[in-house]
This record gives C-alpha cells, structure tokens and sequence, in this order.
C-alpha cells in the first residue's frame, strides 16, 4: 500500500458525506427522510448483508426497480459489499429481463413489487428480495460497522449497464470505479451542485446510473428527492414544496411539464440537464418563462451518460431566442474529466472544423467504458482504432463544438430510450403475413424520435398498422413498438438490398439533421 495513492471509488463519496454532513439530509422517498448520517449507516448494513448472504467479490447484483431510496442506496453499498450492479430498464418485457438476468449471472435479484410480473420468466438461482419490508428485514442482517474494502484496483468493475445493441440483443456495457467517481466529480463541477442542492429524480436511476448523478449527489452532499414515476402536476408540487434546485430529464419530459395545468414560474431558479435531442427555441423559452435553466448534454451508456456539454459562451444568453437556440443545440464540448472528442472520416482522419464536413464522433477518455460484458468481437469493433465510435455524424465547428446531423448506427432515441431497429423489424417479420420490414425513425414532437415500419405483405395476405402494432407489442417492450407502418414495395439496390437512406430522406425532409 503506498502512501500517494488510493483507488478511486464512488463508494468514498458517501463514507465522506456521512461524516462531513452527518445531519443534513440526503434522501427524500414519499414520507421517509434518511439523514447522511443514516443513509451511511444503511449503506453499511446492507453492504455486510450482502457478504453474510454469501456475495463473492465481482458477484453481480441487479435491480429490477422503480426510482426510490433502495436503488439509490445500492449504487453505494453493493459496490462497497464488492459486487457489481446491474440496474435493469423496468419498461422492459419479461424476456428482455430474463435475458440480462441470465447473461449478466446475477446471483441476487432485488425488485419492486409492482414489477415482479416482468420476472416470470426469469433464472430461479438467483437470491430475489421485494423492497418493501422484505428488504427492510435484509437490511437488518447487516451491522453500521465500517466495511472493509475488497477494491483491488480502480479498474474493478462497478457497475454493468444493459443498452440496445444494432443486434437487436442488449450489450453490457460495463463500468468501473474511476470512471464513475470521475464523471460523478465532473458532474458536481459542471452541474453546479453543492451541499445545498436538492435534486428531483425524474431520470431514471436505471438510465446510465441516472447519468452518474447516483454518485455525484452524494459527492456533494446534496439531497435527493426521489419519484418513482413522472407525473407533472405531482412534479410541480415537489419543485415547489421542496425547493429543488436540480434535475434531469429527456426533452419529452420537459415538454410534458411545461405544457401541463399545473405550470408555473418556479419561485427559485432551477438547472435541468437535458439530453437524446436539442433542445427547441420553444422549449427554451417555454423552460426561462418558467425560471428553469437548460443545459445540454451528450454522451451514450458507452461514456457512462454525460461526456459533452453545451458550455455557454460570454454573450450568447443576450442573444435573440432563434440564434441562442441554434447555439444550444450544438451537443457541445468534453467535460472536464471526460478526454477527448473527435469528428472523423473513414480513415480515422479529422474532417475540416467548418461546420459543414460531416464524420462520425469518436471518443477516447477516462469515462469510455472498458467494453461489452462477454462479448469482445463488439467490443473489438467499438474500440477499432483505439477510440471508441459513437455511430453518431456529426460536423465540428470552429470553436471545437460538436454539431450532431444524423446516425450512423440503427439506434432510435425515444424519450431518451434507445430502440434497434433490427430488434423492431425482427418483431415485425415474426408475423406469417409479413414479407420484408424496414424500420426508421421518424420525428415526433412529443418523444423526439418515434418507429416507423414499412411494410411488404406476402402476395394474397392483407393486415392493418394495428394489426402490425399489437403483434410487435406482443413480442418486445411496448415502447419499442412504431407508432406508423406504411404498406408498400421497399426501395433497393441493384442488389436487393433495402435502402434505408430513401426512407429516412423522405421522413426527415426539409429538416437539416436527421435526429430530433
């Protein structure tokens, strides 16, 4: 052990914040509060519950729950036990979730009762514990006494994330400590949060570790105030009523609170970090009417959430709403702690910073994730050239912002969820009317992006867009159903291939970029 070095570890966070700011407190859930003192203790407790219930280092330990006080306090305590946290997506089916089960090998299961349904089909080896009072008596197993460190490196893994692969299977992107203390530490900096700070959860904590800020509110010693589902006019009472200073949320979560009844001027100025699209002129200024402070973010479950942001510049707030929109919009420069980003061609070579050449963004840095979890020929191919492709085009300004244009890869961003369009056309084709399907996104103003599916019947066999919905609903997720099908011949090549690029010039037409 030396004495200039200590492995950098989230878990520090809390163990510090529960000493620094033993009384203030850290977590709002419903009736409950959880003082940072408490919430050390209770991080304890059920890091030594963990190894008592027999958690080997690297065990894998998912949760399948809505937002609230246990999925937050897991981030620490299971990294803390020694294990590995796998937070599920809970708009997933119970195939979807009894894959990730499977191919993570997660030896406990932890879940919310209203989603245990969605286990049905799940591996029954692993440990499952309902949080409710079921985990409550879990916890009880444990002891408040410090935990002694199985870390032997910072590089150990944290956490594995499960996103939409253009396989259609979800990869495991897989995390480790020092890229979640760093990107958490350039949260705390870049999202201006403080020991005073009170954060609504309207993210997902699922959703790229609620884009780190399960570790960086802790860093902080600042509060959460957790919700287990968006509801705007519930959403708008705890801004209010607890004074909240912060939080999260996709475009179509903003857009849903700024045109609900229940809309009004915050008493005290508010900063939402937004991100999956750029943010309109509308919303804007619906947002400032609002005294809510937009900052725009970029990055993907490969860069742990957050790796660019949109820094705002001297003179661009006095700007007329038109011109500062279309600065917004750009997605923006590295974060502090994140390294490096690039527009490239082909050949791995720069394209010229005139905000017209168009390559894809590349990134190299200390929030990249190692890789996908048992699966190297992906991750071979993420990482060729020693920089991790994004799949997102770009053009690079002359001042170094990056300015997305397209996809390259088969990802649709809906509401800030990633959806595969093979995995939606593989669901389409699995009906016997089917002939071909080809899948796109389609700009939608309520969710970003939304599928669409064309759609090529067999001679003789006719269906209705319903008919197509219910049966893709009935195989995947409902969110990833399109919301349009369109029947008809594909366009193709002279070799039969489908030309997808004809589809999506004629959905995105008179649009300057094709992401919304």
């Amino acid at each position: 052990m030396s004495a200039f070095r200590r492995e950098l570890t989230p878990v520090s966070f809390l163990e510090r914040s529960g000493a620094v700011y033993a009384d203030r407190v850290a977590v709002v859930d419903g009736g409950r509060r959880f003082t940072y003192g408490e919430w050390r203790a209770r991080a304890r407790h059920f890091a030594h519950a963990l190894r008592r219930a027999g958690l080997k280092k690297d065990d894998r330990v998912a949760f399948l729950a809505l937002n609230g006080e246990p999925l937050l306090l897991a981030h620490l305590a299971v990294p803390q036990a020694g294990g590995v946290l796998v937070a599920i997506n809970t708009r997933l089916n119970e195939a979807e979730v009894a894959y990730i089960l499977e191919h993570s090998g997660a030896r406990f299961v932890f879940f919310s009762r209203e989603l245990e349904p969605q286990l049905a089909s799940a591996p029954t080896g692993p440990r499952r514990t309902a949080l409710d009072a079921e985990f409550e008596a879990f916890l009880q197993t444990g002891s408040a006494d410090p935990v002694a460190s199985w870390l032997e490196d910072e590089y150990d893994t944290i956490a594995i994330d499960y996103t939409s692969g253009t396989t259609g299977r979800p990869k495991g992107v897989v995390y480790h400590h020092r890229g979640a203390y760093l990107n958490a530490l350039a949260m705390v900096l870049e999202n201006r949060l403080r020991a005073d700070s009170v954060c609504l959860w309207t993210l997902p904590m699922f959703h790229c570790n609620g884009w780190v800020h399960t570790w960086a509110l802790p860093a902080a010693g600042a509060c959460s105030v957790s919700l287990p589902r968006v509801d705007p006019p519930h959403v708008w009472r705890l801004l209010a009523e607890h004074g909240v200073t912060h939080f999260n949320a996709a475009p179509t979560v903003l857009i849903m609170l700024a045109n609900d009844p229940a809309a009004q001027p915050l008493q005290r100025r508010v900063r939402v970090c937004t991100g999956g699209a750029p943010p309109s002129p509308t919303l804007i200024a619906q947002m400032e009417e609002l005294n809510i402070e937009i900052q725009h973010l970029y990055g993907l479950t490969e860069s742990y959430g957050p790796f660019t942001l949109n820094v705002m510049q001297p003179g661009v707030s006095e700007l007329p709403l038109e011109e500062r929109a279309r600065f917004m919009a750009r997605q923006g420069v590295a974060h502090v702690t994140a390294g490096l980003q690039r527009v490239v061609d082909e050949e791995l070579q720069d394209v010229p910073a005139d905000a017209q050449a168009l390559g894809e963004i590349v990134l190299r840095g200390n929030v990249v994730m190692k890789g996908y979890y048992r699966d190297e020929e992906a991750t071979a191919t993420a990482f060729a050239g020693g920089w991790f492709h994004t799949g997102d085009v770009a053009a690079m300004h002359t001042d170094g912002y990056i300015d997305i244009r397209d996809r390259k890869k088969d990802i649709i961003i809906s509401g800030g969820e990633n959806i595969s369009t093979i995995e939606v056309e593989q669901a389409v084709m699995s009906h016997p009317d089917v002939l071909e399907a080809a899948v796109i996104a389609i700009p939608d103003q309520k969710w970003g992006e939304v599928p669409k599916a064309f759609v090529t019947l067999k001679p003789g066999r006719s269906l209705t867009e319903r008919d197509v919905i219910d049966h893709v609903r009935a195989h995947i997720a409902h969110y990833k159903a399109p919301r349009e099908v369109e029947f008809g011949e594909l366009p193709k090549t002279s070799t039969g291939k489908i030309q997808k690029y004809v589809l999506r010039e004629q959905a995105w037409a008179g649009r300057d970029r094709r992401v919304n």
